[in-house]
């Protein structure tokens, strides 16, 4: 519809933690009847919702835009993020050191799913950070890697072996590059995989899994997951949809798993389980 109107490619931008979507078209002048074409695209919206489509609350604006380096701008929205003590995430532009103590990962927004924003891989890099036990080895799985992100974050605060599995040939190809610039590529196998082939015994069992995936893959193969599970071992389980998520919690628990936490950020809800026989901590 902005197209039409405007004559210009509309660009979208959806806030990973609020989900409120901004929809803009950028023009080299101001248009003229502008109030005409505002009316238009009322009429227009209006004539989607009466089509039976929701339409949440919104608002149109029309301003200025300063000329700038658009190449470079665009970095502004991709600032460092801290998970605990212990971990740094920070764009390659970035190059303010870590605190002492903590260690740094370099990711940039590429093509795969992962730079740490969206508040479902959050989720996993804080679980897998607090759940990390220096006083003894721990191994890691990453179930659909995207960018590699927390295959690379488990590396560096000392998981191993760390395994990441991924269907799509180039989020393995993109990961892979992401922990050589790490310098981790040697710590971690990545391999292309479908979780629906997986086999549902594993003579392999990790201390900690990581699977951020839609829901119905979560509980189709709720049982190819928990096979690897190592006894006394977290399985973090995110990408659901907070609607979704007690149908996810149900089909885990009845498997024997003791749920430890949640937490939800918009739309989305992520969820840590542990075998019966995990040990308990206390988050401060």
């Amino acid at each position: 519809m902005l197209q039409t109107l405007f004559g210009q490619l509309p660009t979208s931008y959806t806030d990973a933690e609020t989900g409120a979507a901004r929809v803009s078209v950028f023009l080299p002048a101001k248009p003229e009847q502008f109030r005409a074409k505002r009316a238009q695209l009322k009429a227009g919206l209006k004539h989607i919702q009466s089509c039976g489509l929701r339409l949440g609350p919104g608002r149109f604006s029309l301003k200025r835009v300063r000329q700038e380096d658009w190449a470079e701008s665009w970095k502004r929205h991709f600032r460092r993020i801290e998970v605990g003590p212990r971990l740094l995430i920070q764009p390659s532009w970035d190059h303010k050191r870590p605190a002492k103590g903590q260690q740094a990962i370099q990711i940039d927004p590429g093509l795969s799913f992962g730079t740490g924003r969206h508040p479902t891989t959050r989720f996993c890099a804080e679980e897998l950070v607090f759940w990390r036990d220096e006083q003894r080895a721990q191994s890691f799985l990453d179930l659909g890697t995207g960018s590699g992100i927390l295959a690379i974050a488990a590396a560096k605060v000392g998981y191993a072996p760390v395994d990441a599995i991924d269907i799509d040939p180039d989020a393995i190809r993109i990961a892979t590059t992401n922990a050589l610039f790490n310098r981790v590529a040697h710590c971690i196998r990545f391999r292309r995989e479908d979780i629906s082939q997986l086999p549902l015994v594993s003579r392999r069992k990790y201390s900690v899994i990581c699977a951020n995936l839609i829901s119905n893959l979560l509980i189709e193969h709720r049982d190819r997951i928990l096979a690897r599970v190592a006894p006394g071992g977290l399985l973090v389980l995110a990408g659901i949809l907070e609607s979704e998520f007690h149908q996810v919690r149900t089909a885990y628990e009845a498997l024997g798993l003791r749920f430890i936490r949640s937490q939800t950020k918009g739309e989305w809800r992520s969820g840590a389980w542990a075998l019966k026989n995990r040990g308990r901590r206390t988050r401060t």
